[in-house]
């Protein structure tokens, strides 16, 4: 699988690793008797032999974020290749759609690329008696600036510039803001054309708070979920995006590194005001997530604060989490077990392992140690 910019592989992701750390083991269930080995060939190296399925496994289902569909398809692979009788369906459609799904009762949990809002949380109590939805990071990513333009391999932008192109503000790929940030590149006179998300993406809203932080004023609008830039052309989901970006000559969109990953697609360095641009890396990326704060309303909510305006060298500023939403009390008897199995499953050296080699940044030890004791206290 090539990696943008100077094709190295996706050993990148793996590399990443050994900067946060050793990611913490934990056991899904409390039965060693119900401890499965998935049978060899299974997707992801991770050592499937550590997976834990809890005391009956049975199906989970759930919807969100489009950013870990990915990691998810890999996750739920080796889970269900483990756990005789385990199924995890997950819908995606956005953030907003899996929030929403979670607070109707209709999803054991959401995937959500931002942090569940306090209005967000009073209607989740509907549905979890005696609790509340908690956010729990599980899948970490980068939020690449993918572009498709001949001839133009090492593209290099910064906060102002990416905030301008994806408002109509700057439309031509030879501008002279372009130009300046790219001395010697051979920048086509051609329209730029910019996709974006139609549909509620935490995606737009980790890109849209870091305009707000970085951007210098250019980008006029509040940090949002529903996509608000003038001009461009939409499309559904991360993969959606990727797609078009594939298929359309000078164009730009933003998507998570796995998507730009699968999709041969390259990506702009960052200019931070660091002495140099920052690729965008899982390496990078993970010196940005070794820094992040947990700013979460209660010892059971994990939500993080992430610095998108570092400056720091090698540290990506354009980072996401997804945290999966649970309840922390009131979730529904006949899932809990297994609910429980795949969340520690997912947070685990294992799992992070998996979806590191498949282009998501392994969570730090530090982190995944208060992840692990949240997801044991679940019921």
């Amino acid at each position: 699988m090539k990696l943008q910019r100077n094709g190295r592989s996706k050993a990148l992701a793996i590399g990443a690793m050994a900067l946060v750390g050793s990611l913490s083991l934990a056991a899904c269930g409390s039965d060693e008797n119900n401890t499965n080995a998935a049978p060899a060939g299974s997707s992801g190296a991770a050592a499937p032999a550590a997976i834990n399925c809890g005391s009956k496994p049975t199906a989970l289902v759930a919807a969100g974020s489009t950013a870990q569909g990915n990691a998810i398809d890999v996750l739920k692979n080796n889970f269900e290749a483990a756990c005789k009788g385990a199924t995890v369906n997950y819908g995606g459609g956005g953030s907003g759609a899996g929030v929403q799904q979670f607070n109707q009762g209709k999803i054991q949990f959401a995937g959500s690329d931002s942090a569940l809002k306090p209005a967000e949380v009073e209607a989740s109590k509907a549905v979890c008696t005696g609790g509340q939805g908690i956010n729990l990071p599980l899948v970490a990513g980068l939020i690449s600036i993918v572009y498709n333009v001949d001839g133009v391999d090492n593209l290099v932008l910064d906060a102002p510039t990416i905030a301008k192109i994806f408002d109509s503000q700057i439309i031509k790929w030879n501008d002279p803001a372009i130009a300046a940030l790219n001395p010697g590149a051979k920048l086509p006179d051609a329209d730029i054309q910019a996709f974006h998300r139609t549909d509620d993406s935490g995606t737009t809203e980790n890109l849209t708070k870091y305009f707000a932080k970085t951007s210098g004023g250019a980008w006029a609008y509040p940090a949002s979920k529903a996509w608000a830039g003038k001009g461009g052309q939409g499309a559904n989901g991360s993969a959606g995006v990727a797609a078009q970006v594939k298929q359309v000559k000078n164009s730009i969109s933003y998507a998570e590194l796995s998507f730009a990953q699968t999709n041969n697609l390259k990506s702009a360095a960052i200019n931070t005001g660091a002495a140099k641009p920052v690729e965008a890396t899982a390496a990078n990326a993970a010196n940005t997530f070794a820094k992040a704060q947990i700013a979460g309303t209660n010892s059971s909510d994990l939500a993080l604060t992430l610095d998108y305006a570092t400056k720091e060298e090698g540290s990506y500023p354009l980072v996401l989490v997804t945290y999966e939403i649970a309840c922390d009390k009131g979730n529904k008897a006949d899932t809990l077990d297994t609910l429980k199995a795949f969340l520690a499953y997912t947070a685990s050296d294992a799992g992070q392992k998996a979806i590191g080699e498949a282009g998501y940044v392994p969570l730090p030890k530090s982190l995944t140690d208060k992840v692990n004791t949240v997801i044991g206290s679940l019921a």
